[in-house]
């Protein structure tokens, strides 16, 4: 599953529980947009893979 899906998901939920307001959301679309587009996506694409990894090997 992908982060985008899963953040996607609680932005959602956090809305639908009115923890979040809607500039909050643009906000923070926005911030990440445009951190897409900078030296440092790499490094939070690898963080975010080595996290998704992590989480892959938990057993319960």
């Amino acid at each position: 599953m992908s982060a985008v899906l899963l953040l996607g998901l609680l932005i959602w939920f956090l809305l639908h529980i009115r923890y979040l307001r809607w500039s909050v959301v643009l906000l923070c679309g926005a911030f990440g947009f445009l951190l897409a587009k900078t030296a440092a996506a790499p490094v939070v694409q690898s963080a975010l893979d080595g996290f998704g990894g992590f989480l892959g090997q938990l057993q319960f």
